[in-house]
């Protein structure tokens, strides 16, 4: 149950931008941790559910599970709603007074009393989505009142905004973090508003200002939208993969995983096309009332292992059957392997699918097969691995060469 204890963000500059790009050094392995907006979303109402409503009480509650089953020293998010919808006399953004009595400074320092890092959300726009006070006209103070708070990890979202001026609002946002004196991640909405706008992103823009950024839509907590959101990625992977690795990479939004709607099987899909991905892996459960099977998935450290490789190299779909709804991915790792996922979306048996060596990107013709869920071997295979995949899930294993000397 200790999978997640030993990643944590290294405080390393591994890029040398100019002072007007993103220089905290972080994010060098894609982000993990916990964000409340797919589960939780606003509810307000703490009087009449105090359970689920969005309030100092939820957060601290999630800390405490968190550090107690093993999810330590990853970030603890907060959405949107948390503020009141008034700014102080000197036009500090405030919390909401009966949710967080605390104030928003204590809190983080409970949550980093926990080893977990402290996540905020913001809005460039003059509003946030739900309509709360958003930032554009206060980018310097906010910034620096984040920092002062103790933020970790800013999500910045991207509603009542021109995306036609993303180009230049977001890097301001980037430059007050910078001059803020805190190393906090910065995780932009800046190419998925665009992208909904018809816009081309400029994607090695966006690499130098922020540490990840969404693409696309909202998940919803639903197979359907789960799927949507893979195969757009699959569909725009050429243009996306060049500018995702250490210190920014591309977000397709939270983990369903121990939420209402996902199977085991669809449930370890999800995670494994994630780790694929070099995806940030941001749960949005209820980690009070997790499956055990689900938590199981989550702690899986294998998995894990593969989304935080430290090549860093975000992977691919290798190909795609529609008429038999299976598809295969991969991912090169650091040791020389690779990670690849036999995908089924089939709704009715099991169904066989195979992975080609060559295609997944491994030169020999024998490599030996290892079972990332069952934890186990699977033996040496000769140009290619195939397994039998259950009806919307995954098969996932670590492909090793094997090399034979004259």
């Amino acid at each position: 149950m200790a999978a997640f204890r030993k990643y944590h963000f290294c405080f390393v500059f591994l890029f040398i931008f100019p002072t007007n790009a993103l220089d905290n050094g972080l994010a060098i392995t894609p982000p993990m941790g916990w964000m409340a907006w797919e589960r939780f979303r606003c509810n307000i109402d703490c009087k009449n559910d105090p359970e689920n409503c969005v309030s100092e009480k939820l957060f601290m509650q999630t800390a405490d599970r968190m550090a107690e089953d093993g999810f330590q020293r990853l970030d603890i998010n907060m959405s949107d709603c948390w503020a009141s919808h008034n700014r102080t006399l000197e036009g500090d953004l405030q919390p909401d007074p009966d949710r967080f009595p605390s104030g928003i400074k204590k809190l983080a320092d409970y949550i980093h009393s926990k080893g977990l890092k402290f996540g905020l959300y913001a809005d460039y726009g003059s509003h946030t989505c739900e309509r709360y006070p958003g930032s554009i006209d206060y980018i310097q103070q906010d910034m620096q009142l984040f920092a002062d708070w103790g933020v970790d990890y800013l999500k910045m979202d991207g509603c009542f905004a021109d995306p036609l001026t993303f180009e230049e609002g977001y890097p301001s946002v980037t430059r007050a973090l910078n001059e803020s004196g805190r190393h906090i991640v910065f995780s932009c909405s800046w190419p998925a508003y665009q992208v909904w706008g018809g816009m081309t992103p400029n994607y090695q823009l966006i690499a130098k200002h922020c540490n990840l950024w969404r693409n696309y839509n909202d998940i919803q907590d639903s197979w359907y939208s789960l799927i949507r959101i893979v195969e757009w990625y699959g569909d725009h992977q050429k243009e996306m993969i060049p500018f995702a690795g250490p210190g920014h990479w591309n977000d397709p939004d939270q983990l369903l995983i121990g939420d209402f709607s996902l199977s085991y099987e669809q449930s370890k899909s999800q995670f494994a096309i994630w780790a694929i991905l070099a995806a940030p892996l941001m749960m949005s459960n209820d980690l009070r009332n997790i499956p055990p099977w689900a938590r199981d998935i989550l702690l899986n450290k294998e998995v894990i292992d593969v989304n935080q490789d430290t090549l860093g190299k975000m992977g691919h779909r290798v190909s795609q059957n529609y008429r038999e709804f299976t598809e295969v991915w991969c991912r090169p790792l650091f040791d020389g392997s690779v990670a690849v996922v036999l995908f089924s979306r089939r709704a009715d048996q099991p169904y066989t699918i195979e992975a080609d060596f060559h295609e997944v990107g491994l030169s020999t013709m024998m490599a030996k097969a290892w079972d990332l869920f069952e934890h186990k071997s699977l033996g040496i295979f000769k140009k290619s691995f195939k397994a039998k995949v259950n009806p919307s899930g995954v098969v996932m294993v670590k492909l090793s060469p094997i090399h034979y000397e004259l």
